[in-house]
């Protein structure tokens, strides 16, 4: 299919419409959580992460988001078979985190009402928050970025906010696991304070919204699109 044929069929515009769909529910969900929770909760605290307010009464609310996110990752099929592949992989580690919540063990009236703990689900639960991120990722520097003939200056400067947002996600992630480590040895006890989990994982989910949101081609666009 040439380039000007592609530009007008409708599949490109519906994927672009998915991608503009993923990007915006990862950039919603850890505002809507923490307005949501004040407004509808009482609840005035940051959780100490966006999982956490699954045990708030923003429970379903959670489970929603990262559902449609999912959803819109399956239904969406890019151009050859490493999209698919990816993209249902990701969707997978979103139900992941959805359906197997981490644990809560701190209560925090009047956010968390009761604790839970399952060790099992808990390790599902981070085992499918890292999958998400690092397949998102690969999304941002390898599938998005890949080179076309004869890339347009809107193409390669695209090219560039994906790796951004690509190796951001990467950071935040080696970030949040030097800090559960040094959590859990009794340090980083000034850190904590300011919930780093819960913002690392904002600033994650910013950078892959606003990855897919330049896939959906919202900004950088070539003039003759």
């Amino acid at each position: 299919m040439n380039k000007t044929n592609r530009l007008s069929d409708p599949r490109v515009i519906s994927y672009r419409t998915l991608r503009r769909a993923v990007g915006i529910t990862g950039m919603a969900l850890p505002v809507v959580l923490v307005i949501g929770s004040v407004t509808f909760g009482g609840c005035m605290e940051i959780q100490n992460s966006i999982s956490s307010y699954y045990h708030t009464n923003m429970r379903d609310v959670f489970v929603a988001i990262l559902a449609a996110t999912a959803f819109f990752l399956f239904a969406y099929k890019g151009y050859n078979h490493k999209d698919n592949i990816a993209g249902n992989i990701a969707a997978v580690f979103a139900l992941g985190m959805a359906f197997f919540p981490e644990s809560a063990t701190e209560p925090l009236p009047p956010c968390i009402k009761e604790t839970m703990k399952n060790n099992v689900i808990n390790a599902i639960h981070y085992f499918s928050a890292g999958g998400f991120f690092l397949t998102l990722s690969y999304f941002s520097l390898f599938i998005f970025t890949q080179k076309d003939e004869n890339p347009t200056e809107m193409k390669l400067k695209r090219n560039k906010i994906y790796r951004i947002c690509g190796f951001i996600m990467i950071a935040c992630i080696v970030l949040i696991a030097a800090y559960s480590v040094c959590s859990k040895s009794g340090g980083c006890k000034t850190v904590k304070t300011i919930n780093p989990i819960f913002w690392l994982e904002t600033v994650a989910l910013w950078a892959f919204g606003f990855s897919w949101f330049t896939k959906g081609e919202t900004i950088f666009v070539n003039k003759n699109e």
